[in-house]
């Protein structure tokens, strides 16, 4: 073989590991693009969503819909654990900004009026906790609650508290598995 033959060779060779690079560097940056902006899985763990959400359900988080629209009361949520690194709760938000939040004889209050259409607490709630006084929420706090309202960690709960605007992950959006539930994840 020719040394003009063999540069070609080797040529090509090198040419074609370099498009594989890019296309593996263009994935990858796509990849990071998505899961930062766009939406990310998660996994539930425990049973403060039920019935809506089960233990070892998988989701996809929409990380990207509160960049244009404000959050709404009964909108499922991600939100990060204050006091320990990379645990997220899943909840419903119950209040919104400028409200004040209690919960009186097992049921919930916005602006002392009992929040008839909070169909996702199955039981009156047995401990108001923190919400047995009222709270009110300012402009950037939203209180959330787990629909399995007498086993949850949520508002009500001093470690948990009332959630930020800027804590928020992204809002619930499809539940991926397990595979006879998969589906969008209704809201309202």
């Amino acid at each position: 073989m020719s040394r003009r033959r063999k540069r070609d060779v080797g040529g090509s060779v090198l040419k074609e590991l370099g498009g594989w690079l890019l296309y593996i560097l263009i994935i990858v940056g796509l990849t990071y693009l998505i899961i930062t902006f766009v939406g990310q899985r998660t996994r539930v763990s425990g049973y403060s969503m039920e019935p809506t959400l089960s233990d070892g359900d998988s989701l996809i988080v929409d990380k990207i819909s509160y960049r244009f629209r404000d959050p709404k009361r009964f909108d499922i949520i991600v939100f990060p654990y204050k006091h320990e690194k990379n645990t997220y709760y899943i909840k419903r938000i119950i209040g919104l900004p400028g409200e004040t939040v209690q919960v009186t004889d097992g049921y919930v209050y916005i602006d002392g009026q009992k929040l008839e259409s909070d169909t996702y607490g199955a039981e009156p709630i047995q401990s108001p906790q923190t919400a047995a006084s009222p709270i009110t929420l300012s402009e950037d706090e939203y209180f959330v609650m787990g629909d399995n309202r007498n086993h949850s960690s949520d508002s009500r709960d001093p470690s948990v508290g009332v959630i930020k605007r800027k804590d928020l992950m992204g809002r619930a959006f499809l539940r991926v598995y397990p595979f006879d539930h998969i589906g969008v994840i209704k809201h309202e």
